[in-house]
Order: C-alpha cells, then structure tokens, then sequence
C-alpha cells in the first residue's frame, strides 16, 4: 500500500498548521521569544512572497523547517545581533523546574548539535529525513546527535 500524499496547503492554512512548529523551532534555536517571532514571520512571508511549488504537504513542511533553520543561522550572523545584549527574561516558566533544567542545556548546547537534537527529539524527524533537511551526510546527523546527547548528559549529570 502507498502512503498517502495530502497536497501542499494554502499559506493561510500553512501558517495554521505549521505556525506553532516554526516558533517552536525558531525559539529552540535563537532562545528568545521576540527573535523567534520575528523568524517565523519571515519565513511565512517567504513563503507567500515566493510561491514555491510543492510536491506535497510533508514537502511543505520540511521547506518550512528548512527555511526557519536558514532565517535562524543569518540571525546570527546578522552585525545586530552580534552587537546587542538580550534582556534577561524574568517571566513564570510553564516547566518545572527540572524541564527547565533540561531545556536550559539543550539551549546551552552549539547550533550544530541543538538543531539535531530538536528535529529528532522534538519533531520526530529520521535522522536520514534530517540530513535531507540539513543537506547533510547521514553519519554527520548520527555523530552530531551521538555528541549532543553526550554534551548533555554531561551539563545535567548532577542536576537530577
């Protein structure tokens, strides 16, 4: 049996579906709300600015990621960011304590290794699906997930 292909969706209906995953994604890169923000804004404009062609949903929903990861990494690149303090945020966490602990490292960890960790982990991607995503080897994903996780396990050692 062939898997079912849903076709691509409108971008009203992408920024519906796909709002939340691209600010969680953009968030879990940048580590601050109003940066993120501002990314997934972005990449939806791209999106109806450009009017790329898709094969499929799933199609759309990897060009999505693909494009939050590029905005991400320009972000940091960008003179502004490279020349501007953050803000400490003071606001109520909706974790506790030990979530906070973990995502705390997870936000510690190198660009290279967090957007692993966040594609596998947090969106359920294969590591094949992510090297695709990333225009990566395979094994570059493997040994990049095999050291993220041995970072972390390491930065919460004695936290639990």
């Amino acid at each position: 049996m062939e898997p079912v292909c849903l076709p691509a969706l409108t971008p009203q209906q992408a920024v519906e579906r796909y709002g939340d995953m691209v600010l969680r994604a953009a968030f879990g890169l940048v580590k601050n709300q109003q940066d993120a923000e501002d990314i997934a804004q972005e990449v939806f404009l791209t999106l109806v600015r450009t009017a790329p062609a898709f094969e499929s949903a799933e199609h759309q929903k990897a060009w999505l990621l693909r494009c939050t990861i590029n905005r991400c990494k320009s972000h940091f690149r960008s003179a502004w960011y490279r020349h501007t303090a953050p803000l400490e945020e003071t606001l109520a966490s909706p974790f506790t304590p030990q979530e906070n602990t973990v995502l705390d490292a997870v936000a510690a960890l190198p660009l290279k290794y967090r957007q692993v960790i966040y594609l596998h982990y947090i969106e359920g991607y294969s590591t094949a699906e992510i090297a695709q995503l990333l225009d990566i080897k395979q094994n570059t994903v493997l040994s990049q997930l095999a050291r993220g996780r041995k970072l972390l396990q390491t930065a919460l050692k004695g936290d639990f």
